[in-house]
């Protein structure tokens, strides 16, 4: 498998051929999803809740972020690497947004940012692409609005909302965008705005006509340590198998059963 750019994202857009993507917080897990062929591999800001204990994701900070993104970049060969802008450090100016993607961008080896707005981002969309950092836009339920949303909150059922939704999408793509996250949004909206973009989207709670999916990691593996979302689709249940592993463990060492022979030096 080749090295995937955003030219080779948007031509599987142009060809009909879903994309897929997941968040990756380590080296690791990065390898062995770089190995399974995902195409993208997106360091969000989700590692708040997911890795750091974090309410939400409004305490990630650029650090962590780019602390993550380093340990994801060493352990890809093929997939794009995708890194969030954590809350406050593109909504300040423009001026902060370009400094902060340059730095993201420049320090850990990713090969785009994501950051979230429709409208209200067009003109700091624009300003970080004319620099040549490519943009991942991120419209519907975006988490960094949850106190504006009142929590994560299905959005665009109402025809007010559809409309402006709609907006978003063409305003980020207007504004050099490569590709769109929409999250939390009925699925004819999905395929609604889908069809209107050139650039793919990328669903997530958005239905099956988007141009790609991606899913928290942890949530695929069934790592749940809280309420779990509708949309989600666990393929495996490891929070089990690890909890069987680490209690016959603590049996084997209480016992006296490990260390055996087996393991142990001559």
């Amino acid at each position: 498998m080749k090295k995937i750019t955003i030219l080779d994202i948007q031509r599987m857009k142009d060809e009909g051929k879903k994309i897929t993507m997941l968040t990756a917080y380590d080296y690791p897990l990065a390898r062995l999803f770089d190995e399974s062929g995902v195409e993208i591999l997106l360091v969000g800001d989700s590692l708040g809740p997911v890795v750091a204990g974090y309410d939400n994701t409004l305490p990630v900070t650029v650090e962590e972020l780019i602390y993550h993104t380093r340990a994801v970049v060493r352990g890809r060969e093929n997939a794009l690497v995708v890194a969030d802008m954590p809350f406050m450090s593109y909504q300040v100016s423009i001026e902060d947004a370009k400094r902060n993607a340059g730095r993201v961008i420049k320090e850990t080896g990713a090969e785009a940012v994501k950051l979230e707005g429709g409208q209200n981002m067009a003109d700091t969309i624009r300003a970080i692409t004319d620099i040549d950092i490519p943009v991942m836009a991120h419209i519907g339920l975006t988490p960094q609005s949850i106190h504006r949303m009142g929590g994560h909150r299905v959005q665009g059922r109402e025809e007010k909302q559809r409309e402006k939704l709609l907006a978003d999408a063409l305003a980020v793509q207007e504004a050099g965008a490569f590709s769109l996250v929409l999250e939390g949004i009925p699925t004819k909206l999905g395929e609604e705005i889908t069809k209107k973009l050139t650039i793919p989207t990328i669903g997530i709670g958005a239905g099956i006509h988007c141009d790609g999916q991606v899913l928290v990691s942890h949530d695929l593996l069934g790592l749940f340590l809280g309420p779990r979302p509708s949309f989600v689709k666990a393929y495996c249940n490891l929070k089990e198998t690890i909890s069987g592993a680490v209690g016959k463990y603590l049996d084997e060492v209480r016992t006296g059963k490990f260390p055996d022979e087996e393991h142990s030096y001559r």
